[in-house]
């Protein structure tokens, strides 16, 4: 009986020390994960600086990569930056960064300045910049862009923490969790769907509370970036109110998106927009502008078994969206 004891109890710290050891290599792969794709976002930047904001667009695009265009939504980015002369100077700098598990899926963010050259009177523009990058053949590809403008000056002079990266992850479920959870893309798009309805039902600040992790960053149009729970559900909440009239629904179209191969980690786009037909029957003027946006969403699968929003960004759209306007 001893010696059955002196097993079991050998056993256990044999458990503890690898699940100690795991979690230590786990750790230093994700950093490693980290470092190279803020090596990649630097190298982006740099690029760009060196020889002009499409070219350096067209080196780092992966195929099915995006663009969020106020005038048409999500578009495919190769083929934008190949046919579209694009004016202007673009210049940024990460100030956050995070990726999967896998070290194939991660997300950028940072202030940018963007200088444009069709001789407008104000030629600078300030705001944010959320970038989703996927690995593909060992090599980090761009696939989803999208602008957060504020109006003012951005300093650029910042730096990326990992210590922020590593609150997302320990909000994140275990990898053994994942794998034995419905974690999967239609999962993801349920949940994508799932968020929309919550704020029809909740409103958006108790919906962002509802379904986005403690240390989610909200990144919204003439604002600076929102983060934690209170504070971004507050800052999404009041800026949809503002937005939208109580009583007229929203409705969400997903248009696209990529899960990491860990299953911890990925990304939904598409329109979010108020119902056309129930704001025109609630006001007598056939001319009422309602709300209609681009969206850009990362999530993360959270250690409560289910998907989480990390990151939301939005970005307007000044006509209206065909795909879905009745």
């Amino acid at each position: 009986m001893i010696n059955r004891l002196k097993i079991v109890m050998a056993l256990g710290v044999l458990s503890i020390s690898m699940s100690l050891k795991n979690s230590g290599a786990q750790e230093i792969d994700q950093r490693q994960y980290w470092l190279e794709l803020s090596a990649a976002d630097q190298t982006y930047a740099d690029l760009a600086y060196d020889i002009g904001r499409a070219a350096a667009f067209l080196e780092f695009l992966g195929e099915g990569s995006v663009v969020f265009r106020t005038n048409r939504g999500p578009v495919d980015a190769l083929v934008e930056y190949r046919t579209n002369e694009q004016a202007g100077e673009l210049t940024w700098e990460s100030h956050y960064i995070d990726v999967s598990r896998d070290g194939d899926l991660g997300l950028t963010a940072g202030p940018y300045e963007a200088i444009n050259t069709t001789g407008e009177n104000d030629p600078y523009s300030f705001g944010h910049l959320v970038s989703v990058w996927k690995k593909n053949d060992g090599r980090w590809e761009l696939m989803a862009d999208m602008i957060a403008s504020i109006p003012g000056f951005l300093n650029l002079n910042v730096e990326p923490e990992y210590q922020e990266t590593q609150a997302v992850l320990d909000e994140t479920a275990h990898p053994v969790m994942i794998a034995d959870a419905n974690s999967d893309m239609q999962a993801l798009i349920d949940a994508d769907n799932l968020f929309g309805l919550s704020i029809n039902f909740r409103g958006g600040q108790r919906a962002l509370l509802r379904y986005g992790l403690e240390n989610t960053r909200v990144y919204l149009p003439e604002m600076a970036p929102a983060i934690g729970a209170e504070a971004a559900s507050s800052v999404y909440g009041a800026y949809l109110d503002n937005q939208l009239s109580t009583t007229v629904p929203i409705s969400l179209t997903y248009m696209g998106g990529y899960l990491s191969t860990s299953k911890d980690m990925g990304y939904t786009y598409g329109i979010m927009q108020a119902n056309r037909g129930e704001a025109l029957a609630l006001s007598e003027d056939e001319d009422i502008q309602f709300f209609q946006a681009s969206y850009l969403r990362q999530w993360r699968f959270h250690e409560s078994n289910e998907w989480r929003i990390a990151v939301e960004v939005l970005r307007p759209l000044e006509f209206p969206f065909v795909e879905n306007s009745n």
